[in-house]
């Protein structure tokens, strides 16, 4: 794990000689959400195959660019397309740049996913935040000897995400009158979109949605004592009593639909983070 460190710490020092200013919020954009890169004053725009050690995204999607700038005074770090565990990377790559962004000096993460509906009372094409997960990945980021310097061994995962994120989201969303649920997320592998057997039991569990990203990065986040807030635009209706065959092209869609709301939404709180 060591090697892992002198990893991150190699991309570090490389992003930090192309930075003229420590971003202080680090957004990862998901699924058809990379339109939010518009509502930023870019000032530099790195490719991942250019950062020692980062993934490159091998999701249509997912542009593969990290976008340095301002949204109004405050100064973010978005990533472009994230990396997810159905690619064949490792737990350690898929969480590589939110260890790198924590390390920069980021000191709030922002997360978006497109995911599936779950539960029967609300539509495709609205938001959900996150106030709880359910981890059916296959893997663990933190698995194997743990990096002493990132966090502790065993991190408390009592309440995953920042209470005062979730509240400034809450406030935000009435303000800008945007229908906000919220929720618990489950993840899993993926790449395939699940069975009606399965959709059942992800909600008998107590899942409100379901997708394939978030948790790791989330695990990796609160390991690094990183406070952390995510979004899902729930993108397709997984009720397993009308359950009719979908496919990425529609769940595209969807999000970008839904995308403006998401955009007004990550605006209004980044300009109010301390």
């Amino acid at each position: 794990m060591g090697n892992e460190l002198t990893k991150i710490q190699t991309a570090v020092n490389f992003l930090k000689e192309k930075i003229a200013h420590t971003p202080s919020i680090a957004i990862i954009l998901g699924t058809g959400l990379g339109k939010l890169i518009d509502e930023i004053k870019i000032a530099l725009t790195i490719d991942y195959k250019d950062i020692p050690h980062f993934p490159v995204s091998t999701v249509e999607s997912h542009a593969g660019k990290l976008i340095i700038g301002t949204i109004g005074e405050k100064r973010v770090i978005a990533m472009q397309g994230r990396f997810h565990f159905y690619e064949g990377y490792s737990m350690q790559e898929v969480v590589f740049p939110v260890r790198v962004l924590k390390l920069l000096g980021v000191q709030k993460l922002l997360i978006s996913n497109a995911s599936g509906c779950l539960n029967p009372e609300w539509k495709k094409g609205t938001l959900l935040l996150i106030n709880d997960h359910i981890n059916l990945q296959t893997d663990n980021p933190l698995r194997g000897k743990n990096i002493d310097e990132l966090g502790p061994r065993f991190p408390d995962m009592s309440c995953p995400y920042n209470t005062d994120l979730n509240t400034l989201f809450r406030k935000k969303a009435q303000l800008l009158n945007i229908d906000l649920h919220e929720g618990v997320y489950v993840s899993v592998p993926g790449p395939n979109l699940e069975t009606r057997a399965e959709y059942k039991f992800l909600r008998l569990i107590g899942a409100d949605a379901v997708g394939m990203s978030t948790v790791p990065e989330v695990i990796a986040a609160n390991h690094m004592n990183l406070p952390c807030a995510a979004i899902s635009v729930l993108t397709d209706e997984c009720n397993p009593l009308s359950l009719t065959a979908t496919s990425l092209e529609e769940i595209i869609k969807v999000a970008n639909e839904t995308e403006p709301q998401l955009a007004r939404l990550f605006v209004e709180v980044i300009k109010e983070l301390a």
